[in-house]
């Protein structure tokens, strides 16, 4: 495996987590344009996905036999944050769903990280943490409040999301040593967990070509592209300064919002923006400084 510099890792899950932020949109659309529900969607964006890393590095790893037992707790935890995310979506609203999933993940993934890996939080990355949180919550304090009250399942579901992607970084920090396999394995793994929920849904896409397009897109750039760089940069950097920069998934999310949808945002959301993209800038020009020797 090619070596990774903490500055080319930071700059990996950067583009990763800008990726992600065009997922929900991508999602959103393929739901009225191919009638498919949240499951069919997530099933799709899998087997894509492991379909387009396989294409474009076809050639197993000498390490892929060893990867057989790995890639079941990562594939059946990216399973359970999809499903619980969108469960929670359910319950208690998109807003509200977003913010308590991305606010419990780095905070999950940091008790993890010092506890299981012995990575102990630097003072940047404590500081940018508290950044971050601050600038997610006033990025969608409004949306919040003005969202249907809060079920007590929602808030659950919701936990549950953040539990299982801080255990997928986690895990996949510990045993790093294929990443692509990585990728690829829990793709498969977590495809086949949603199947039977899917196909109950339905599986099968009403097709045009703008839903042809959308499941490439969703498949290639969301999926392929953003989870085969999150699993490079967590070869060189602690799953803690990781999830923290992942963090800018919220604004890449809300800038689209704002160019392509035509949504609005406040001011108070304007500044969350800024405080949110300054902490994950701090930390992504200086991703070594993001923990301390443990």
């Amino acid at each position: 495996m090619t070596h990774v510099s903490a500055r080319r890792g930071a700059v990996y899950v950067s583009v990763a987590a800008t990726a992600w932020g065009t997922g929900g949109a991508a999602g959103s659309l393929l739901f009225e344009t191919g009638g498919l529900g949240p499951v069919g969607v997530s099933l799709w964006r899998y087997l894509l996905g492991a379909a387009f890393l396989l294409t474009l590095a076809p050639r197993p790893s000498s390490s892929t036999s060893r990867l057989t037992w790995r890639v079941l707790p990562i594939g059946f935890g990216m399973a359970v944050y999809q499903t619980a995310y969108f469960a929670a979506i359910a319950h208690s609203g998109v807003a509200v769903a977003t913010v308590v999933t991305m606010g419990a993940t780095p905070v999950f993934t940091a008790l993890g990280s010092r506890f299981l890996l012995r990575e102990r939080l630097g003072r940047v990355a404590l500081a940018s943490l508290a950044a971050a949180l601050t600038g997610l919550a006033l990025l969608t304090a409004e949306t919040a409040l003005q969202a249907r009250t809060s079920s007590v399942a929602g808030i659950g579901f919701a936990l549950a999301s953040a539990a299982g992607y801080a255990g997928v970084t986690l895990f996949s920090r510990r045993h790093r040593d294929d990443p692509r396999g990585t990728a690829i394995g829990g793709f498969v793994v977590g495809a086949a967990c949603l199947a039977p929920f899917a196909l109950a849904e339905g599986v099968v896409p009403e097709m045009s070509l703008a839903t042809a397009a959308l499941l490439v897109y969703l498949g290639a750039v969301p999926t392929a592209l953003a989870y085969g760089l999150y699993f490079r940069a967590l070869t060189a950097l602690s799953a803690t300064t990781v999830s923290i920069i992942s963090l800018g998934e919220a604004v890449g999310a809300a800038l689209l919002g704002v160019a392509a949808f035509g949504e609005h945002l406040t001011l108070l959301a304007w500044s969350g923006c800024v405080l949110l993209l300054a902490a994950v800038a701090v930390l992504a020009a200086r991703p070594q400084a993001g923990r301390e020797a443990g």
